[in-house]
């Protein structure tokens, strides 16, 4: 069956707009290493075999390269008759998140894909980072104040040039989403935050469906163990007990509810048959019972700001600077 699609709001009259495989596959897998590189480039292929069209990257993940070699090599082998086929998502890391840099780092990007545009590309966190500094635990030293209007202000120019057909932002909450679209020129086509049954931000997408914004889930089946905690989607005896009784996994149900909310989701796997389960989501409904008894979850959010820091630099963060919304 093939994975439907969402059009995304036209971000200007002169540019039409695109539509989002509500379906794709994410490509951070934490400390991106040399040793994963064949086995995520042979995962890409097999995902495209298998009829997935959004691919979701990111400069720091260091996948960029790998996923516009699957890329180069899909349409060598005739898996895909041309690039318009593929729905490319990446981000600008936070050393980038200044109005002079943007660009330049769109064009980064572009080389490591070898492509000449992006679908979507996004601001991956609300921060900005001295020019160079990369991976987390982040220190304080290293953290500068978060200009966003000047950072739209080169991703709207990235619009403009062509290089991005959509822009957005990631890791952004409602308030910071408004503050946005105060001085937007070119508004945010989607926005990309972890949302899953233990963490639903339904204050986000009733506030994203008013202003049109297109909600993409990460971590949508609770995420990968880079932070303390268990994975309270996998482990959920209410979605092991509705996966069960429908003969399905629970993954499926956590992915079929995401769906069911009007977004789009990206899911991280190298493993050919988690793969192709996840596409199988869309020739059923959750009941409106199971729907309940998700909605009664209690609520936890893994990936947040603070976690990306050192210990130094989360004591130092003000209480205003993240916002948890459920």
């Amino acid at each position: 069956m093939a994975i439907p699609e969402v059009v995304l709001s036209s971000t200007s009259p002169a540019t039409a707009a695109r539509a989002i495989p509500v379906l794709g596959m994410g490509t951070g897998l934490g400390h991106f290493t040399p040793e994963q590189r064949p086995a995520t480039k042979h995962a890409i292929l097999q995902a495209i075999e298998l009829g997935y069209r959004h691919f979701d990257t990111a400069a720091i993940y260091q996948s960029e390269d790998v996923l516009g070699e699957a890329i180069a090599e899909a349409l060598q082998a005739g898996l895909i008759h041309s690039r318009a086929e593929l729905f490319i998502t990446s981000k600008i890391w936070c050393a980038d998140a200044h109005r002079d840099l943007v660009v330049p780092a769109i064009r980064e990007s572009l080389r490591n894909l070898k492509l000449e545009y992006l679908d979507l590309y996004l601001i991956h966190w609300p921060m900005r980072l001295k020019a160079g500094e990369s991976y987390p635990p982040i220190e304080s030293h290293h953290i500068l104040p978060f200009d966003l209007k000047s950072v739209w202000e080169g991703m709207e120019e990235c619009h403009r040039l062509g290089l991005a057909k959509h822009i957005g932002v990631s890791n952004f909450t409602t308030w910071k989403l408004a503050e946005l679209l105060q001085y937007a020129k070119v508004p945010p086509a989607a926005v990309q935050v972890e949302m899953n049954p233990t963490w639903q931000q339904k204050k986000l997408r009733e506030f994203c469906k008013e202003k049109g914004v297109h909600v993409i889930a990460y971590s949508p089946l609770g995420g990968q163990d880079m932070f303390m905690g268990k994975n309270l989607v996998m482990e959920s005896q209410v979605l092991k007990d509705i996966a069960k009784a429908k003969g399905k996994t629970v993954a499926q149900v956590s992915l079929r509810w995401v769906y069911e909310q009007g977004a789009s989701m990206v899911v991280k796997t190298l493993n050919k048959e988690r793969i192709e389960q996840n596409m199988k989501i869309f020739d059923w409904e959750l009941s409106e019972e199971d729907k309940h008894k998700i909605s009664q979850l209690p609520q936890c959010k893994r990936v947040t700001l603070r976690s990306m820091l050192s210990a130094e630099a989360a004591s130092k963060l003000p209480d205003e600077d993240e916002v948890v919304e459920e």
